[in-house]
């Protein structure tokens, strides 16, 4: 994992919430990208005000003294470091952390990539629905193919 600029032309972008679609979702994306010889670019996002989008009853871990930046790199950063160590590989992964509304920053990185990964549900606050409005959103808008994978994707 790196926070480098990407050398492969080839990218796959993946958004990551720190919730366990996203990690279904990162773990398709590293799948596909040893598959295609890709990079992958694992994205999370952050944003004023800190409630923002969340479900109600859930609220991100606390982590004393941190910025709301630093939570999100320390989510994306344990995500990564969880979904690697249940799946050995040798593909580039490459982090990013960005302020910003998650539909906005994912379409943005998703700008020349091959393939875009999202979770079908994540933090949101209608987490229960079948198609969450951030993936949805990038179904309609996306610049490149998008691939949605269900939360109870099977391993293969």
């Amino acid at each position: 994992m790196t926070n480098r600029p990407i050398a492969n032309d080839r990218r796959i972008v993946v958004g990551v919430d720190g919730s366990t679609g996203s990690a279904t979702a990162l773990r398709w994306a590293i799948r596909q990208a040893e598959r295609t010889g890709a990079t992958v670019e694992a994205v999370s996002t952050w944003q004023n005000p800190a409630m923002s989008g969340y479900a109600i009853g859930w609220a991100p871990m606390a982590y004393d003294g941190d910025s709301l930046a630093t939570i999100a790199e320390k989510t994306l950063t344990e995500t990564v470091a969880d979904v690697t160590a249940q799946h050995t590989t040798s593909v580039d992964i490459v982090t990013h952390v960005v302020q910003g509304h998650p539909a906005e920053i994912l379409l943005h990185a998703a700008n020349g990539a091959d393939l875009l990964v999202v979770g079908s549900r994540g933090h949101g606050t209608f987490a229960g629905i079948l198609l969450g409005s951030i993936s949805q959103h990038c179904v309609q808008h996306a610049p490149c193919p998008v691939v949605v994978v269900p939360q109870d994707q099977p391993s293969r």
